[in-house]
């Protein structure tokens, strides 16, 4: 039998990099994933990698390139005359980077010397002792498993995915022609992404929400300006809605839904793209059969994601917190630095959020409505786009953005950008919130000219009323 002092299960974000990790420190360490891609051969890097982060931003930069030659290129004086879409191109390039990612998983084992085990991994009649069943079933020892088994995308109960009609969102990847008009359930990140895409592409996109309001989790003024943005595009989003019934015919999706004012109403669409959210994968894992604990679907673990079965550990999306693939990551080199001893913290406070669509959405730490609701004193600087000379020579000045501060300290408490490049903007907050820098901080920094950085560096003046280009 083959031991390891570190096996993971999953070859995701999480479990990827908690092998590698383990592996740097010297331990033995082991990666189990079952992933297939077309050609049978192991798809390394879970949902994120497959049918997620990689292949979606793929997507969203293949359709912007398409939206902005059809209706942009024109204010740079670049004309474009018979502009066609070639999806089967589109999306091969989609798949090309999907198996890129893969292939440099599979290097980056061979080059820390991670063994992989393509198959399904499980626990045996202990938490030491792991089943693998692949292509030949084979058992091997642990003495210390790191369960990193992701989520499945959540189904709409009585309309089960066939990948076909009703999608998740590795069906909503895959639409082999675009849709005249495609219907989405849920205004999540998954389902502003994907409709995002669609829409670019030529698709009449209808987005039902069963929450109230826009995006929730975010700050509310940033979602405000999200939702007209995203309206004056032309998608279509109604908010809180009653799904009743959804029925499939031959050629169409009908989704019967009860509307905000109570309104019985009919979505007909081609497509639909059901993104509710996802549910933790615990599957096969046995997890009864050692003892393990679950609370409300998911593996209960500790604040260092210990769970109740000694030297039996879970990260990522299988636990509590974020279903961020970053986040994963952040777990899974904090569990392997504490099998070696070590003392790392992962700080939940400093983790960014970032969807997308264009403009890019992106924010850490605290909104406005939650320092309300927890009685904090808190003041706010923001800056536009519309006043940042290099968004003025993309041609890219909507959004904004903006710095909350503790009132009487000026510590950053949250950052929240809606503008071009926010996903790479946001990295400068976290940085800044890591070490528990003030706003003051920020706007002292030498920022290059002109640079959207630069948006970051007034909107942090704008909180002592100190902006300089506004």
């Amino acid at each position: 039998m083959k031991s390891f002092d570190v096996v993971v299960i999953g070859g995701g974000p999480g479990g990827y990099i908690a092998a590698i990790r383990a592996a740097q420190l010297g331990l033995a360490a082991a990666c189990i994933d079952e992933a297939k891609a077309a050609d049978g051969k192991p798809a390394l890097g879970g949902t994120c990698t497959n049918v997620g982060c990689i292949p979606s931003k793929a997507l969203l930069q293949s359709s912007e390139n398409f939206e902005q030659a059809g209706h942009h290129f024109a204010d740079h004086g670049v004309k474009v005359k018979g502009l066609e879409l070639d999806l089967k191109v589109m999306l091969g390039r989609k798949d090309k980077v999907v198996k890129a990612s893969n292939d440099g998983i599979a290097y980056l084992f061979r080059k820390n010397k991670v063994t992989f085990f393509h198959g399904r991994g499980s626990f045996g009649s202990s938490g030491s002792e792991i089943l693998v069943t692949g292509n030949e079933k084979e058992v091997i020892s642990a003495k210390n498993v790191v369960i990193a088994t992701g989520s499945n995308p959540r189904a709409l109960p009585g309309a089960d995915f066939d990948e076909k009609m009703i999608l998740s969102n590795a069906g909503a990847l895959a639409i082999p022609e675009v849709p005249k008009r495609l219907g989405v359930i849920g205004a999540g990140v998954i389902g502003l992404e994907m409709g995002s895409v669609w829409r670019r592409l030529g698709s009449e996109v209808t987005i039902l929400e069963a929450l109230p309001a826009f995006l929730g989790a975010a700050d509310e003024q940033i979602a405000k300006e999200a939702s007209k943005i995203f309206l004056k595009q032309g998608l279509k989003m109604e908010f809180g809605v009653v799904i009743a019934k959804v029925v499939i015919s031959k050629n169409a999706v009908s989704v019967q839904y009860k509307n905000s004012a109570g309104e019985a109403k009919t979505l007909e669409c081609d497509r639909l793209i059901v993104s509710i959210g996802r549910v933790a994968n615990t599957t096969g894992l046995n997890a009864e059969g050692i003892g393990l604990k679950l609370e409300r679907g998911l593996i209960a673990v500790d604040e260092n994601c210990r769970t109740n079965v000694p030297n039996v550990w879970a990260v990522g999306d299988v636990v509590r917190g974020p279903m961020l693939a970053h986040k994963a990551e952040e777990e899974g080199v904090a569990v392997a630095e504490r099998i070696a001893g070590q003392k790392p913290h992962v700080n939940f406070n400093t983790i960014p959020w970032v969807i997308y669509t264009s403009p890019e959405i992106a924010w850490v730490g605290k909104t406005e409505q939650q320092l309300k609701t927890e009685g904090v004193e808190y003041q706010v600087g923001t800056f536009p786009f519309s006043a940042n000379a290099r968004a003025r020579a993309l041609g890219d000045t909507t959004g904004l953005v903006k710095f909350i501060s503790n009132k009487t300290t000026d510590e950053i408490l949250g950052v929240h950008i809606i503008g071009p490049m926010a996903s790479e903007l946001i990295a400068e907050a976290v940085v800044a919130m890591e070490f528990r820098g003030s706003a003051e901080d920020i706007g002292m920094i030498c920022h290059a000219h002109p640079s959207l950085s630069e948006a970051m560096k007034d909107a942090a003046l704008a909180v002592d009323k100190r902006a300089l280009n506004i």
